[in-house]
């Protein structure tokens, strides 16, 4: 059964998102969901989305639930807000419940799955910063289901998050991050490798875990969404799917 282009009346109205179709004549195969940084907003991954224009992908640019404190500006994942005396920057690893609760349950099985029409291997979810450690969560919460992806951009798995599962998570990953200066340490990534089955990390040149800037950084994402996205067009119409 086709899908159901996602519209804001699919979710809830505590939700900030915009909602980016695919290329003009492309079904909506496929859902990306867009996590932005912390401190934030959801327009520039909006952005994205529209240069990305990913085929067959209608891409859902979902904004943080909290606030930061202080009128800062910008938005976070986190359950809590810490601040490091020391440096006066933001720790990001500070609890995803309340976030795991408003992707999994809001946006992905109640909007997506039962209001559009999407099963989960439809479902992929790309994070910068704090929002691929969010993405990360809500892929670990899911474990008896294969999302289509996760793309986390220097994003470790959250430390609440367990790592004892009666088997690996099938949810592929793509992990990047700079060379040095990231949070994407080897424990870091050895920790991901125990938790999901298939874990890629491509380590940039540069250092820091900004997003990326050129084709080089680019191409294993687009590598990864070739691979995980799925494809509808010139399938005859009647035909039955097998997976």
């Amino acid at each position: 059964m086709p899908c159901t282009l996602p519209t804001p009346e699919a979710f809830s109205s505590n939700l900030t998102l915009t909602i980016t179709p695919p290329p003009a004549s492309h079904p909506a195969t496929n859902i990306l969901i867009l996590l932005h940084g912390l401190g934030d907003t959801n327009i520039p991954f909006t952005n994205l989305a529209r240069q990305l224009s990913l085929p067959e992908t209608a891409c859902l640019s979902l904004q943080a639930p909290t606030p930061l404190p202080f009128d800062l500006g910008g938005f976070h994942w986190g359950d809590d807000i810490i601040f490091d005396q020391a440096s006066g920057s933001v720790d990001f690893d500070t609890g995803f419940n309340k976030t795991i609760r408003i992707i999994k349950k809001d946006v992905i099985q109640k909007g997506l799955i039962e209001k559009c029409g999407y099963r989960a291997r439809e479902i992929l979810l790309f994070g910068f910063g704090q929002g691929g450690m969010a993405g990360l969560a809500v892929a670990s919460s899911l474990p008896h289901e294969e999302l289509g992806g996760v793309v986390s951009i220097g994003g470790p798995l959250p430390s609440s998050v367990s790592t004892i599962f009666s088997n690996k998570i099938k949810t592929p990953i793509l992990l990047l991050g700079g060379s040095s200066n990231t949070l994407l340490t080897p424990p870091a990534v050895t920790r991901l490798r125990t938790v999901f089955e298939t874990v890629d990390y491509s380590k940039w040149k540069k250092t820091g875990d900004g997003m990326p800037t050129n084709r080089e950084e680019m191409l294993p994402i687009m590598q990864f969404f070739a691979r995980r996205l799925r494809s509808r067009r010139g399938v005859p119409t009647g035909s039955v799917e097998i997976t």
